[in-house]
């Protein structure tokens, strides 16, 4: 063959490749959608192709045809919504996962009820085994904070530690206190209070610092049980449309995702926080970050509103003389963040009461003039009660808001009575934030809280109470609209992650992560979103849940 026959060869052949990878062709399309894309430049589309697990088109059918092959599988919707893979800014994975394997008691709203759940939870363990989690609500049956005494004759064989919904305070029965060397003699420790009856007995209740040597004492969980866990709440997530979460007190979450994913068992992506008092301790990412990922931090400066602990600048309304109080000194947090930061490790710190906000924004205030500027998105947990001078802060430091809009419909029932009327005026200011320019992310702190984003979003648009007192919303000037609702978890949770090149938005090059529901939440009445249904739900182009 001559060299001009080859140089014509070559050339065919170059210019037959390059068709062939100008010409992808989809695994499969969905069309007949109402596709909210959270993208700005393209914000609603009808049809989306995707190949392997990323997005290669999305627009009208017209556009997105061009990429339908002999092999495309057309997935015909019907109709049906579909927004980017809602992302879930705040769990505690491992704790919620074995929350579905034990005793639960977050919906009992009856003495009688608590008691009969601790009962037949001990009938069903073996002697010796441990009654755990419950995340129980004492404000449901009218305040009472339950006691050993409820528990003690039905639980002589088997320690019981059972967590008040926001996890800064436990019930425990008198042999669980027997094992920990707790007794009425033992005395309240910085951050932590043994509370005692007017006899000066245990009831059993333990806030904050005060339960860490009886959770100590609590036998660790195996692999086995952390795999059954995790494996039983990644299927609770994925039911509700949740594609992605922030483990943001990863109790071995990492390893034991790592081994899922080495096994092909991991359907949901995890982003996993550590102890910040340990950050000299985090590794570098081993994992591919699509799907599992550690370099986050986290830490706490004070407690909850409904166990008094969150610390405010002025006393409880209901509690005179009593502001809350510091889980972690003020010195001790800004060493931590400080080094956290120089080491280029994302930090994230729980703050609660206006106290607690004002003095973590001092220290990222101080730690950024410090260390410089650079890409370090900052994050506080919950930022639930602020005060009003500090609300323009968080975009002026560039530090994302982390909030869980069901919190505001239940704390909304008895919040007032607890912080009066002028704290609650920036309370769950969630609108407030977004008018300063402040990036905020939603998620649900399960498993204090339900996981469902359909209802997070419903919180956040109506604020109305659990109790169904608030018609029109609790404080109803800081109700958000259904978009910047699904922006919260959607685009902005990607960013608050560093993960806004890989998902976030429904666009070409991101990974197909979405969720198919059954109305368009954009349009229908606020108040039925969380009775919409959630048909499908994809992770990576692979369909992992469908309604049944």
């Amino acid at each position: 063959m001559n060299m001009k026959k080859v140089l014509l060869v070559l050339i065919f052949l170059s210019l037959f490749f390059g068709c062939e990878k100008r010409e992808q062709k989809a695994d499969f399309i969905i069309s007949n959608a109402t596709i909210w894309t959270g993208n700005n430049k393209v914000p609603k589309a009808q049809a989306m192709a995707v190949i392997k697990d990323s997005i290669i088109a999305i627009g009208n059918l017209k556009q997105v045809n061009k990429f339908k092959g002999r092999e495309t599988n057309i997935i015909d919707l019907n109709g049906a919504f579909v927004t980017p893979g809602f992302i879930d800014s705040h769990v505690h994975l491992m704790m919620g996962g074995n929350a579905l394997l034990n005793v639960q008691l977050r919906d009992v709203d009856t003495k009688e009820e608590f008691k009969k759940r601790i009962r037949e939870a001990a009938k069903n363990m073996e002697p010796g085994a441990w009654i755990l989690e419950g995340n129980w609500d004492h404000t449901l049956w009218g305040g009472e904070l339950p006691n050993k005494s409820w528990i003690d004759d039905y639980t002589k064989d088997n320690p019981v530690v059972i967590y008040r919904m926001d996890g800064h305070m436990v019930l425990a029965n008198s042999l669980a206190l027997k094992i920990a060397g707790i007794n009425k003699n033992t005395l309240d420790v910085e951050g932590g209070k043994f509370l005692k009856n007017e006899n000066g007995e245990l009831t059993g209740i333990l806030k904050g610092h005060a339960m860490t040597d009886l959770l100590n004492k609590i036998p660790a969980m195996t692999e086995k049980q952390k795999e059954t866990a995790l494996k039983a709440a990644q299927e609770y997530f994925l039911s509700n449309g949740v594609t992605s979460l922030h483990d943001v007190d990863s109790l071995g979450t990492y390893d034991v995702a790592a081994k899922l994913k080495f096994n092909n068992d991991l359907k949901i992506r995890i982003y996993t926080f550590n102890p910040l008092n340990r950050w000299k301790e985090l590794r570098t990412n081993k994992e591919d970050n699509k799907w599992l990922k550690d370099g986050g931090l986290k830490g706490f400066v004070d407690g909850s509103l409904g166990s008094h602990t969150a610390a405010f600048k002025e006393d409880y309304s209901d509690k005179p003389n009593d502001k809350g109080y510091f889980i972690n000194s003020e010195e001790n947090l800004y060493k931590w963040v400080l080094g956290a930061d120089k080491a280029n490790l994302q930090v994230t710190v729980h703050a609660i009461g206006d106290k607690a906000i004002h003095t973590i924004l001092n220290i990222y205030e101080r730690v950024i003039t410090e260390n410089g500027k650079k890409d370090r998105r900052f994050r506080i947990e919950h930022a639930q009660h602020i005060a009003p001078e500090d609300l323009g802060r968080f975009a002026k430091l560039g530090v994302i808001a982390s909030v869980q809009p069901y919190h505001a419909i239940d704390d909304g029932r008895w919040a007032e009575e607890v912080i009066g009327s002028e704290r609650i005026k920036t309370t769950y200011a969630f609108k407030s934030l977004l008018n300063s320019n402040a990036t905020i992310c939603l998620g649900s702190d399960w498993p204090v809280a339900p996981t469902s984003p359909l209802y997070g979003i419903y919180a956040a648009t109506t604020r109305r109470t659990l109790d169904n007192e608030n018609e029109n919303g609790w404080v109803p000037e800081q109700k958000i609209s259904v978009e910047e609702a699904l922006l919260g978890y959607t685009k902005y949770a990607a960013i608050s992650a560093f993960d806004d090149k890989l998902k976030g938005t429904l666009e070409v090059g991101k990974l197909a992560d979405f969720v198919v529901i059954s109305d368009d939440i954009t349009k229908v009445d606020p108040k039925k979103i969380k009775d919409l249904k959630i048909l499908q739900t994809y992770v990576g182009g692979k369909k992992v849940y469908e309604s049944k």
